[in-house]
């Protein structure tokens, strides 16, 4: 396991990632949370608002013809 120190940044606290558990990308923007004395960190998950957008872009006939050779099996009632 990994230690690190806190350390005062402005009014906030902040914690120095070590080099080993560093992400990659520097642009990131992260969640954190605090459960109990735990603090979690991780990647904040994506929106999906930028899917309307790329829904918008397919043309109106996008699959007018069906899905091809795909078909749908017949499923067991539950």
């Amino acid at each position: 396991m990994t230690t690190t120190k806190v350390f005062k940044n402005g009014n906030s606290q902040a914690v120095r990632i070590p080099a080993e558990l560093a992400y990659e990308r520097t642009d990131l923007e992260l969640e954190i949370e605090r459960i109990g004395d735990e603090i979690r960190i991780r990647p904040a998950r994506r929106r999906l608002d930028y899917l309307l957008d790329k829904f918008g872009r397919f043309s109106e006939n996008f699959m007018a013809e069906g899905r091809g050779d795909s078909q749908e099996s017949e499923r067991d009632v539950l």
